[in-house]
């Protein structure tokens, strides 16, 4: 019995081995296949014999000797077992593996690289993003999404019918296990954190989690083949789902989940999308010559526009002001940035690591979070330095998903094979904002600078401060006053990354309001004579 990871192809007609005829069959995509009886064109043959197995596209390899360079490329392995089933030609690996040991669609002319070197951030200091916790959640994980108020993670488990919830206060183990439908895979979440759309590769369909009410059965939602991933609009209003088996986007109309979403046609095999602020969907389609689909959310029965990237491009992210898009080309191990208001120029290309698949932003729009899932890395892109080299930081094996928290201070790593998640802690430099009021003498005063950052940042003064009140680590002036005047001091946030964040020049006035002491008003009269 053959296990672990299968790279196989058919070229023209064939059998598999139970005796299903494949005709006009030139690649067979990535699929978790229990039993031959889900041989279709698009899904291909899972049994070679009895078990589960990973299928990944090579070149049309007519021999096996050019099969074994192939699977080399890819950094399959040793080899123990070759099959030959009528035109297709399997492999396996010897150590067994999980369902997203490799991307769909891999290049086999890549040659796997070394990792990028580490690079610098703002002000000359190392980032030191490090993985502080791995979570275990169910088989194959890759889909994840947090909340908006951050106090939630969904992790869609590609291998089984699940989807973990995760406490982000409490990440050692998932707080809830909830039922979908079969190999789920993409995760979206509504703006008011209401609802989770899960795409179910094997079900084609979308299950609607109802985020008040875990314990209920999900709302199902019939989409196109072989769903993949979900962007919802900026209003709310529609969630964009790609079918990668039918050259398709469905439009789910939020408002009404019983009535048939709408298609609109894109390239082939649509992978990953993701929705500027302005309504613009951009749609990857995992093809060796890469695009990327257009759609104008406001009118998408206009034909879509069409942008060249990348080989197989798969993971598709926005930058909060719209105004760039980063797509993962897993064949070419580049990032493809497209800038948005330019859509006819060329895009710019980023090298990361060895078969790039997700991809996602911090919320201030400075970094790029890639995840190289033919490894156990994930790259980290500095966005206004894009000739710059990504950081790369370890993570579990086979990294697919990536989710950046809504405070930025954590990104979350599906591990495939692992079947983990990697949480990182995101370096971040200190920023330090606010103008402190005046106070009054003898007044309680208490008044706070905004303070932020990862680790979070400690601060300090140098300077006098007024009589009686105090300057917090954290940033808070406090006290009651007890000497009038005006006192100036200098404020500094620091928290060893990057360039320490400082307020020059700071100005507090204490003024006394003390009334005139009584008999004033004799000592006038006794003056002017009265």
């Amino acid at each position: 019995m053959l296990r672990g990871k299968v790279c196989w192809v058919v070229s023209g007609s064939g059998y598999c081995q139970s005796g299903h005829i494949r005709t006009n069959i030139r690649y067979v995509p990535l699929w978790w296949l229990p039993s031959c009886g889900r041989c279709t064109p698009h899904r291909g043959c899972g049994q070679l014999g009895k078990g589960v197995y990973l299928v990944t596209v090579l070149d049309r390899p007519y021999s096996s000797k050019q099969w074994s360079r192939s699977a080399a490329l890819l950094g399959v392995g040793a080899l123990t077992a070759v099959m030959t089933i009528g035109g297709a030609v399997g492999v396996a690996a010897a150590d067994p593996v999980g369902i997203a040991g490799i991307t769909p669609y891999s290049n086999p002319g890549t040659v796997i690289g070394a990792p990028a070197a580490n690079a610098r951030d703002a002000g000359g200091a190392a980032r030191v993003d490090a993985v502080v916790t791995d979570i275990t959640v169910g088989s194959n994980p890759v889909g994840v999404a947090f909340t908006p108020d951050g106090k939630h993670a969904y992790v869609a488990n590609f291998g089984g019918t699940t989807v973990s919830v995760i406490d982000t206060a409490n990440p050692a183990a998932p707080l809830e296990t909830i039922s979908v439908g079969a190999a789920p895979f993409g995760v979206a979440i509504s703006a008011d954190g209401s609802r989770v759309y899960v795409s179910n590769g094997h079900g084609d369909t979308v299950s609607v989690i109802d985020t008040a009410n875990l314990d209920a059965a999900p709302e199902t939602v019939t989409v196109g083949s072989f769903p993949r991933g979900l962007a919802i609009t900026p209003d709310g209003a529609h969630v964009y789902v790609t079918n990668s088996g039918s050259g398709t986007v469905s439009v789910i109309d939020t408002a009404d989940l019983a009535a048939t979403p709408a298609t609109v046609a894109v390239g082939s095999r649509p992978w990953g999308v993701a929705i500027t602020r302005d309504g613009q969907a951009y749609v990857s389609n995992a093809e060796i010559a890469g695009t990327v689909s257009v759609i104008d959310t406001a009118n998408p029965s206009v034909s879509p526009t069409t942008i060249a990237v990348g080989s197989f491009p798969a993971g598709v992210a926005t930058t909060s002001d719209g105004d760039h898009v980063y797509v993962t080309n897993g064949g070419g191990n580049t990032v493809s940035v497209i800038d948005t208001a330019h859509l006819t120029e060329m895009p710019v290309e980023v090298t990361v690591g060895s078969n790039p698949n997700g991809v996602a932003i911090t919320p201030d729009d400075s970094h790029a979070y890639v995840t190289n899932s033919d490894g156990t890395t994930v790259s980290v892109i500095d966005t206004a330095d894009l000739t710059a080299t990504p950081v790369t930081v370890p993570v579990g094996s086979s990294p697919i998903g990536v989710a950046i928290s809504p405070d930025g201070n954590y990104a979350y790593v599906t591990n495939s094979v692992g079947m983990t998640v990697s949480v990182i802690s995101i370096d971040r430099a200190p920023t330090l904002t606010g103008t402190l009021p005046n106070g009054v003498l003898n007044e309680p005063y208490d008044h706070a600078f905004t303070v932020d950052g990862n680790p979070v940042p400690t601060v300090t003064y140098t300077g006098t401060l007024p009589d009686g009140l105090t300057l917090s680590e954290a940033g808070i002036l406090s006290g009651t006053p007890t000497k009038a005047g005006t006192f100036i001091f200098t404020v500094t946030a620091t928290n060893g990354v990057g360039t320490p964040a400082v307020l020059e020049n700071v100005t507090v006035e204490i003024t006394d309001n003390t009334p005139p002491a009584s008999g004033s008003l004799g000592v006038l009269g006794a003056i002017f004579g009265s």
